[in-house]
């Protein structure tokens, strides 16, 4: 370890901050809760800045590495590193916290102080998911991540909220056990708990495959893939508008950077033997979800529909094995995260005014909410893939990738641009245009400034990855190639 030790200051300072603002107590002491949060948040975004300022793009090896024994009798350690797969959700994750405390500043009434420091306890834990390179370690931040967004969704959420918070938490730790199992047999294999250690690690074809089924199970509910997709819209449709943001914008993002740590490179044989079927999955979840999308009645589910045919285009990327392909999936999820949380903040910005998610209870609100006419519809275009967004760059991508690998598969995942307009801009006209509604709408303000700040901070960031989005691509050029490339490379 040399130098900073940025990845644990990235992970220490939300959770101890969280801990601390958690201590406040009593909603007596809320805007001192308040007040602690957004520090904490700001503080622990800028220690990750580092990262991407002092990032080699020229390398593919682990870079900020820290390593501490943790328990010596079974070789586990304290393991922490980045590349160009994991650098980037550092950064996005601990940006969106920031977000998040500022959008839930005035909106949380009660337990402030537990809402803060949950959002922020689950900050540390996610970026501790994205740099360890201690498989033990990854497992433990990787189900503790689960509590903070659990009781997020059970506390504060809607009517069904502890359902929605139980199916949500028994999905992901059904499918994490398995992934448990298969750590535990990589490390009898080679009496390491090292990441690492494990991607050079030759394995039989037979085991091969019952390992990927294990990471399978335990990332595709993550992800979530068709056909255990089923918990995210409940868990969204009932969570507050901050655990919808980091639901979207981070925790899918697990599932797809697990199969970039784990599956493709430990499990190389089987995972290029079993690409199509996980290519005919990314597609149903492409094409059956987006029309899936087009019948929903409430904005927040159409917006929980769209990203899981948003992730299918992930693991589409993947799976197809070629550059174009990895690395127009790892700008979608970077994408994702700030089209799908702008999406879930403007709807939230409605239903703190409205009380409803319902689009047939809107209708005209253009008329008397205009500048937030004006940043949804930049949002609601970015989600169905306009150019000059960033949801345009990794879609467009893909698809390249995708024709390089075949021109039906191609063709398939490009009808995602029709209905991914489809939906978004149906659902975008019955709520904006036309007359008004009703006499809520009538009586609707407009964003104030602590809502036009987060909004415009998202448009900014959509906007110039899309119209730039070499920052992000060069980040990943190397690592990605060095993937692809161990992949290519059989381990029998």
């Amino acid at each position: 370890m040399t130098g900073m030790p940025l990845l644990s200051l990235a992970i220490w300072v939300p959770i101890v901050g969280g801990l601390l603002v958690l201590a406040t107590g009593s909603d007596r002491n809320a805007p001192m809760a308040r007040s602690m949060a957004l520090l904490t948040s700001v503080i622990g975004f800028l220690v990750t800045i580092p990262l991407y300022t002092g990032f080699d793009n020229s390398t593919s090896a682990m870079q900020f590495v820290e390593l501490v024994r943790w328990i010596p009798a079974f070789n586990v350690h304290y393991y922490l590193g980045v590349d160009g797969l994991s650098v980037l959700f550092v950064l996005l994750n601990s940006f969106v916290t920031v977000l998040v405390v500022v959008a839930g500043w005035e909106v949380i009434k009660t337990k402030v102080a537990q809402y803060m420091a949950a959002f922020l306890i689950m900050s540390g834990l996610l970026n501790g998911i994205f740099s360890s390179l201690d498989g033990l370690l990854f497992y433990v931040f990787f189900e503790a991540s689960l509590i903070p967004l659990y009781l997020i969704i059970g506390v504060w959420g809607g009517a069904n909220r502890v359902y929605a918070a139980f199916k949500f938490f028994l999905y992901t730790l059904a499918g994490s056990l398995l992934m448990l199992v298969a750590l535990i047999y990589l490390f009898m294999q080679s009496g390491s708990f090292s990441i690492l250690d494990w991607h050079e690690l030759p394995i039989a074809m037979g085991a091969q495959n019952l390992l990927f089924w294990a990471f399978l199970i335990a990332f595709a509910v993550k992800v979530p893939m068709w056909p255990v997709h089923t918990w995210l819209p409940d868990a969204h449709v009932e969570a507050p508008t901050g655990g919808s943001v980091v639901l979207a914008a981070i925790a899918l993002k697990l599932g797809a950077y697990g199969f970039l740590r784990f599956t493709l490179p430990i499990v190389p044989d089987a995972a290029q033997a079993m690409a199509p079927m996980m290519i005919v999955l990314s597609l149903i979840a492409v094409v059956y979800i987006g029309f899936v999308a087009l019948v929903q009645a409430d904005m927040k589910k159409l917006v929980a529909y769209s990203s899981i045919a948003h992730m299918g285009f992930v693991t589409l990327g993947f799976f197809i094995f070629n550059p174009l392909g990895v690395e127009g999936a790892l700008v979608q999820m970077i994408s994702h995260g700030f089209v799908s949380g702008a999406m879930f903040l403007c709807i939230g910005v409605l239903y703190d005014r409205m009380h409803s998610r319902q689009i047939a209870d809107y209708g005209g609100v253009v008329n008397t909410m205009p500048k937030f006419a004006a940043f949804f519809m930049l949002f609601a275009m970015a989600n169905a893939g306009l150019p000059g967004t960033s949801g345009f760059v990794g879609e467009f991508m893909v698809v390249l990738g995708a024709v390089q690998y075949s021109f039906w598969v191609a063709f398939a995942a490009a009808t995602t641009l029709i209905l991914g307009a489809a939906y978004t801009l149906w659902m975008y006209k019955r709520v904006v245009f036309g007359a008004i509604g009703n006499d809520k709408v009538a009586k609707l303000e407009d964003i104030n400034g602590r809502e036009f700040a987060f909004l415009a901070v998202l448009a900014i960031c959509t906007l110039i990855m899309g119209i730039y989005p070499l920052p992000v691509t060069e980040v990943m050029h190397a690592s990605v190639n060095e993937l692809l490339q161990h992949v290519a490379t059989s381990k029998l």
